[in-house]
Parts: C-alpha cells; sequence; structure tokens
C-alpha cells in the first residue's frame, strides 16, 4: 500500500506548496486524481453500454436454457466471447481504483505523516474551524447529498444491477453521512469534491447517449 499512499503523499505535498492553502490543496489534489482516473471511468462505461445494448440476447439466452443452468453458463461465455464483451468489465476498473481511494483516505487521514506541520493541518478553511477535526453537520451533509446524487445518474444494465444501485442510492448516502461526523473534515472535503466530480463526469459521458435518443425519436 506504501507504493500508492507515498506518492499521492508527496502529490498533496507539493500542491499545498504552490497554493499555500491546505482545504484547497486538497480540492486541487482530488481533481487531479480524479483526472488521472477518467480513462478507467470512460473504459467503465462504454462496457456498461455495451452489456446494456446486448441483455436482450442474453436474455433470450437465460430464457432458453433456464432447465439447464451448466449449458447456459456454456451459451453465455460463448456470446460474450462473440461480442467481444467482458461480464466484469464494468468490475475491473472499479477494482484497479479501490486502492487508490484507500490511499487517499489514509493520505488525509494522516498527513502530517508526509511533511505537512500540525498548524498546517488545523487551519480553518470556509466555516470549518479545523480541518484535522470533524465537521459536525455540513460538510456530512454535504457528503451525503452529493453521494446520492453521483448514485443517482449511474447507469444500471439490468434489474439485478438496479437494485444494487437502489440500494447504495438510499444507504450510502446515510452511512456516509453518519461516519463524515466523525472523520476529520478534509476528508469529508475530499469526498464532497470528488462526488461532485465523479456527477459532471457522469453527466458529460451520458450526454452523447441522450442526444442519440433524442434523435431517434
Amino acid at each position: 500500500m506504501n507504493v500508492i499512499v507515498q506518492p499521492l503523499g508527496a502529490l498533496l505535498k507539493m500542491i499545498f506548496d504552490v497554493v499555500g492553502n491546505y482545504g484547497i490543496s486538497i480540492i486541487t489534489f482530488t481533481i487531479i486524481v480524479k483526472l488521472a482516473m477518467i480513462p478507467l471511468t470512460i473504459k467503465q462505461s462504454k462496457s456498461m453500454k455495451k452489456m446494456q445494448e446486448i441483455q436482450p440476447q442474453i436474455k433470450e439466452l437465460q430464457e432458453k436454457y433456464k432447465d439447464d443452468k451448466e449449458q447456459m453458463n456454456i451459451k453465455m461465455m460463448e456470446f460474450y466471447k462473440e461480442n467481444n464483451v467482458s461480464p466484469f468489465g464494468g468490475c475491473l476498473p472499479l477494482l484497479i481504483q479501490f486502492p487508490v481511494i484507500i490511499g487517499l483516505f489514509t493520505v488525509l487521514r494522516n498527513p502530517m505523516d508526509f511533511g505537512f506541520t500540525q498548524e498546517v493541518v488545523q487551519a480553518a478553511f470556509l466555516w470549518v474551524p479545523n480541518l484535522s477535526q470533524s465537521d459536525p453537520w455540513i460538510l456530512p451533509l454535504l457528503a451525503g447529498i452529493t453521494t446520492y446524487l453521483s448514485s443517482a445518474i449511474m447507469p444500471n444494465t439490468n434489474n439485478q444491477q438496479k437494485t444494487q444501485l437502489n440500494v447504495m442510492k438510499y444507504i450510502m448516502p446515510v452511512m456516509i453521512f453518519i461516519w463524515g461526523r466523525s472523520f476529520p473534515a478534509g476528508l469529508a472535503l475530499y469526498w464532497v469534491t470528488s462526488n461532485i466530480f465523479q456527477a459532471v463526469q457522469q453527466i458529460l459521458i451520458n450526454k452523447p447517449n441522450l442526444k442519440q435518443v433524442e434523435i431517434t425519436r
């Protein structure tokens, strides 16, 4: 994990040395990291779109071989191979991003391990008197709301995935709000910034598809 954590900590410190404000450094840091992850996000979106397009054929295969699970699995894998798509294509980018997210949390939870002084970390930012301490209401509430919004605009490919997204849509914001009240405010600031970036990014990715739908109508 240090292989990921140390470069991220160095990046945050480098940004701070330029901008001179810990809160602005966290926002800039989050945006830079999210920009670096755009290729993974695009790959994930393309995979989910492809899976959505072939859902009718998948349902036909499932119905045709519903009494023979082994044969159904064989035919499904053949179908995926023929269409050059992986059922796990949408999950792989998330798995790659997971250690990066853990690294980000480690850096922002222990910033003094990466060259920050206590005075810098405990400085006020906007309405938050101390970014190293938890913000009891505003940032956790914003974190919960933006988590809901970023989940609400995510596409789904099938009923099972729709159910999973609905669970995440309503449960995760509550959990993030609760956690945000105990996390350092710097972590909550990162989460809010990350969610806003992700929501805007997903809207831009979905926009060409929306135009195509309007044209076909």
